[in-house]
C-alpha cells in the first residue's frame, strides 16, 4: 500500500492505530510501552552442489550436508553473538532437497526468519546468517556462491509512551479498569509498524483477547497460560462474543479519541 502511494492519494495522519486478537481472555485489553512486537526479516537461501550417484559421495558436492550444517551452525547465533541481555530468534522453517533417496541432489533450499528487538542486534544478526552460509558453502567446496534473497521484513513496533498512554485511558474510561492489562513483549512481528516509520508519526499499539473466559482466565490465574492455543494453532478459534464487539468498540474508542484532540 505504501509502495502504491498510499500517501501520496491520501492525507498524512497524525497517528498510526492498530490492534490485533491474541491468546487473552475475551473481552480484555492488552497493552505494552514501547516495544511491543519484534522485528522480522525472512531469507531464501539456496546452497548449490554437484549433483550424482548415491553410492559415489566422492564425485558429488553434497549441499544436503551442507544445508545440515548450515542449520546447525545458525543455531549458534542466538547462543554465542547475541549478548544474553538481548534477544533474538533465529529459525529454519523450511528445508528442501533432493527427490530420491539415492540421488545427491545439486542445491538445498532453506527459509530463515529471524526475530529481533534493536537495530543493533538486527543488523549482527542478519550479518551473521550470511557469513555463515557463505562459509559452508566455501567450505564444502560448492561449485558457485549461495544465494541468499532477503524478501520479506517488518520493522521493530513501537507503541509511543504518550500516545499509548492517552489511548489506554480512553480505554480504561470506556471498558472499565478491570478488562485492561500490560502484556509483555510478543516475539511475533507485526508491518503496521511500518506506517509510523515511513511517516514519521506515533503509533499505538494493542492486543484485544479471543480465548473462552472460562478457560483462559483460569489458565492465567494458574500461570498457565503457555499451554493456551495461541495465533496460528489449529486450535485457536476466538469466540464470536465478547470477542467482536471488544474489538470494534477498543479501535472506534482509539480513532474517536485522536479525532477529538485533532
Amino acid at each position: 500500500m505504501i509502495d502504491d502511494g498510499l500517501f501520496e492519494r491520501f492525507p498524512k495522519p497524525q497517528i498510526v492505530l492498530g490492534q490485533h486478537v491474541g491468546p487473552l481472555p475475551a473481552g480484555l485489553v492488552g497493552y505494552g510501552f514501547g516495544s511491543v512486537m519484534a522485528a522480522a526479516d525472512s531469507a531464501n537461501i539456496t546452497l548449490y552442489g554437484r549433483g550424482g550417484h548415491g553410492s559415489r559421495p566422492e564425485a558429488t558436492i553434497d549441499p544436503v550436508l551442507m544445508a545440515a550444517n548450515v542449520v546447525t551452525r545458525l543455531q549458534s547465533i542466538v547462543a554465542r553473538e547475541v549478548p544474553p541481555a538481548q534477544s533474538a530468534v533465529v529459525t529454519v522453517g523450511r528445508l528442501h532437497a533432493g527427490t530420491k533417496e539415492n540421488i545427491i541432489p545439486e542445491t538445498a533450499e532453506l527459509g530463515v526468519n529471524i526475530r529481533t528487538y534493536s537495530p543493533g542486534i538486527r543488523d549482527l544478526v542478519r550479518a551473521a546468517v550470511e557469513r555463515i552460509v557463505r562459509a559452508e558453502s566455501q567450505a564444502s567446496a560448492a561449485p558457485r556462491e549461495p544465494d541468499i534473497d532477503w524478501f520479506a521484513s517488518a520493522p521493530l513496533l513501537l507503541s509511543e509512551p504518550d500516545a499509548t498512554k492517552t489511548t489506554v485511558s480512553a480505554f480504561t474510561d470506556h471498558f472499565g479498569p478491570e478488562r485492561i492489562q500490560t502484556i509483555p513483549v510478543v516475539n511475533a512481528s507485526e508491518d503496521a509498524g511500518t506506517y509510523g516509520e515511513v511517516l514519521g508519526v506515533p503509533t499505538v499499539f494493542w492486543f484485544w483477547g479471543g480465548l473462552d473466559p472460562a478457560i483462559a482466565g483460569p489458565a492465567f490465574k494458574e500461570g498457565r497460560e503457555d499451554q493456551l492455543p495461541s495465533n496460528h494453532s489449529p486450535f485457536f478459534a476466538p469466540v464470536i462474543e465478547p470477542t467482536l464487539t471488544t474489538g470494534v468498540e477498543a479501535l472506534t474508542v482509539a480513532a474517536l479519541t485522536w479525532l477529538d484532540r485533532g
